[in-house]
């Protein structure tokens, strides 16, 4: 089994559809990969063609428990007064990027877009994602593991 961590760079949206009767989209974006959870800062007053330009980092074992290898995309319109407008969603299968890696040391997706779909699987724009994946090398250790012990040189 390799373990490794995936690097997820959120770019841009483009063409999304403003949900709010008054106002602009100020929108976020919720990236999911199995149980874990990262969002992102509000994109206020861009509109439907926000950009973020922001790093997440997950937690990968491959092969793993299950065999959902999905990132979910769900993009969000941060409301004031009421609950917050789910604009659509983009899935990205990286189960290939993550057998790669786990081959070579190392593997990337370049930025590139896909395809925003909305609940009832309309298009909806697109987003701008690269996702990178490192194995953990042998002898590196996870400072998590060691329960806050640090290794002693000595």
């Amino acid at each position: 089994m390799a373990i490794g961590f995936m690097e997820v760079v959120l770019i841009s949206a483009k063409g999304l559809q403003d949900t709010d009767f008054l106002g602009d989209i100020d929108s976020y974006v919720l990236i999911q990969y199995k149980s874990q959870q990262r969002e992102s800062s509000v994109a206020r007053g861009q509109g439907g063609n926000p950009t973020w330009n922001e790093k997440f980092t997950f937690k990968v074992e491959y092969p793993g428990s299950g065999d959902q290898y999905k990132l979910i995309l769900k993009i969000m319109d941060q409301d004031t007064f009421s609950s917050d407008d789910f604009l659509g969603q983009a899935t990205i299968y990286v189960e290939d990027l993550l057998a790669l890696g786990a081959e070579n040391g190392t593997s990337k997706l370049q930025p590139r877009k896909y395809s925003i779909i909305t609940a009832d699987q309309s298009y909806c724009g697109e987003i701008q994602v690269g996702i990178t994946f490192t194995r953990k090398g042998e002898g590196e250790i996870d400072r998590e593991e060691l329960g806050g012990w640090k290794e002693s040189d000595y």
